[in-house]
């Protein structure tokens, strides 16, 4: 295991991480390079790629096969349309040394099995040098309030413009809270004020991937569903039977989410203290 330790990383600088990750490269000599569909990963990626110039394939949803065979799922046009790419032929025309970098929507690749708990492994330091002149963050705000990440979260709880206003995501937070998750929202709900953007699930917000998303008060606009339709179970809430929603979720509540909403985190608390839960 090499280990890159510089003050220099400690909030995502893309010189920095560039540097560190290139020694790691150099070091290392890896086929390929994994990075998380992030924001930091997003941004990192491609530099990563032009710099070694190599193959570049992102925001990936499933992998078949493996080495030169491997086959990597992505979709397009958002989540209408699945592309499947490869590195073998691109690799072989390029005739680079450069490791395929590629980038993996969160939670989306189930674990691997785990390996003969007998190994053991050593720690090196990966000495690499700070560019004289690189971007430092000085100070982080999150305007959230020291929520859960989006993008780490197992469970999200979505508001729509079904919300009616600010307070309307209060019932929505309590939920949230039982159940250890983020809260997030439809542009509909960011656009009416009800929240800030830092919340925004869809094609011009965030994507998520959850154990588990719940959409209250959402309609289902193919903007949003962009952002959320990869979860693993979806549960919607919606007083209209026809929202665009049910046609993806797994499981459907129609009614009115201010009664439904409650109800369910009651049960749900109810559950949970129990000594047999």
């Amino acid at each position: 295991m090499h280990v890159a330790d510089d003050s220099a990383l400690q909030s995502y600088a893309p010189e920095a991480y560039l540097a560190a990750i290139g020694a790691a490269i150099d070091a290392v000599q890896p086929d390929a390079l994994l990075l998380g569909h992030t924001a930091a990963g997003r941004d990192l990626a491609p530099r990563l790629a032009a710099k070694y110039n190599a193959g570049h394939i992102a925001d990936v949803t499933a992998i078949d096969g493996a080495g030169d065979d491997a086959v990597f799922t992505r979709p397009l046009y958002a989540g209408k349309a699945l592309e499947r790419r490869s590195f073998a032929a691109a690799a072989a025309a390029a005739n680079t040394g450069g490791p395929s970098v590629i980038t993996i929507r969160p939670n989306n690749l189930p674990p691997a099995e785990a390996i003969d708990g007998g190994r053991q492994g050593t720690v090196q330091p990966l000495p690499f040098t700070v560019p004289a002149l690189y971007t430092a963050v000085r100070s982080l705000v999150r305007r959230t309030g020291g929520q859960l990440d989006l993008a780490e979260a197992d469970v999200v709880v979505s508001g729509g413009r079904g919300v009616r206003s600010a307070a309307g995501f209060e019932p929505l937070q309590a939920l949230a809270g039982v159940l250890g998750g983020a809260i997030g929202a439809s542009r509909g709900a960011c656009d009416a004020g009800y929240c800030g953007y830092a919340l925004q699930i869809g094609q011009t917000g965030k994507v998520v991937t959850p154990q588990l998303y719940i959409a209250c008060g959402i309609s289902g606009a193919i903007q949003h569903l962009a952002g959320m339709s990869q979860s693993r179970v979806i549960v919607a809430i919606n007083k209209d039977p026809d929202a665009p929603i049910f046609g993806v979720a797994d499981y459907g509540v129609v009614g009115d989410l201010f009664e439904v909403v409650p109800l369910l985190t009651a049960e749900l608390q109810r559950t949970l203290a129990s000594p047999e839960a």
